[in-house]
């Protein structure tokens, strides 16, 4: 991936749409709940429409799904499908890999395959529709696999689109969503690089404090428009945090033009731009 001939780089890109496999009746219903929740298109991309779609924009992106089978029973796209793309379209494309945690030591084993002959280069984590504390002792042998190949990972924070509007909310729990709850594995794995995922509400100044504190945690701005960030976000990326934000935008839920149109009417100072859409990310994944 060369980045000098990218125009960003968008660290937050969802697979939901399997090339071999039917969707799953389970994540049908979060789709469509998802669907009225974001008012967008309820016909998903498939992974080759969104690599045109991001080559077309000169944008190169980080691409995942999400690994939910515990906690949801629903039927996961398989990561070795997203890598095999990646590989495919490494000049404008990489993967990340999903595990649920509560496969233990075979997620684990799963894991190095993936980082050795699959090429993954970090891993996602949702601890909301995942079903699982991210300082619980049951994922330390994930964490403690990626902090020894020195990957970043992937935390989503914060309100959960998926399952609002939902009976139960789709039995998501948000408290799992809580930033705060991965300061432990910030401390104990000081080698693995963590990006809380979106602005984190309600618990935002939670992230803002961990990414100013802790070197390796940093924060992606997905899952919302620019124009709705709570006012702190813009303040500490002008001051103290420009390093540490990166460029995310929940495609397909938000398109990348969408984001980046908003951006630049959210009060960001013109001189972080470069940095926010493509320099830290760079910098983060080694490009």
């Amino acid at each position: 991936m060369d980045v000098s001939r990218l125009k960003a780089i968008d660290i937050h890109v969802h697979a939901e749409v399997s090339c071999h496999d039917p969707e799953d009746p389970i994540f049908a219903e979060f789709l469509d709940a998802s669907t009225r929740y974001f008012k967008t298109d309820r016909r998903r991309p498939t992974i080759p429409e969104t690599i045109a779609h991001y080559r077309e924009r000169e944008v190169g992106f980080v691409m995942f799904a999400v690994d939910m089978e515990a906690g949801t029973g629903i039927r996961r796209i398989r990561n070795e499908e997203i890598a095999e793309a990646a590989a495919a379209n490494s000049d404008i494309m990489m993967a990340f890999a999903s595990i649920d945690p509560h496969k233990g030591k075979l997620g684990v084993i799963e894991a190095r395959d993936l980082i050795e002959k699959h090429g993954v280069k970090g891993f996602k984590f949702h601890p909301p529709l995942q079903g699982f504390d991210p300082s619980d002792r049951m994922a330390w042998p994930l964490y403690e696999l990626i902090n020894h190949y020195k990957l970043p990972a992937i935390f989503h924070t914060g309100h959960s689109g998926m399952g609002t509007g939902m009976p139960g909310g789709g039995g998501i729990r948000l408290r799992y969503g809580q930033p705060m709850l991965v300061d432990e594995v910030a401390v104990a794995f000081p080698e693995m690089k963590i990006i809380l995922a979106h602005p984190g509400w309600p618990w935002t100044d939670e992230s803002l404090s961990m990414a100013l504190h802790k070197p390796n945690v940093f924060i992606d701005l997905s899952g919302w428009s620019p124009k709705y960030f709570p006012p702190q976000i813009i303040r500490y990326a002008n001051s103290q945090l420009g390093h540490k934000f990166l460029f995310g935008s929940d495609f397909p839920l938000i398109t990348p033009d969408k984001w980046i149109a908003a951006y630049d009417e959210a009060g960001f100072k013109p001189e972080l731009r470069d940095r926010i859409l493509k320099g830290n990310a760079a910098t983060l994944l080694g490009l």
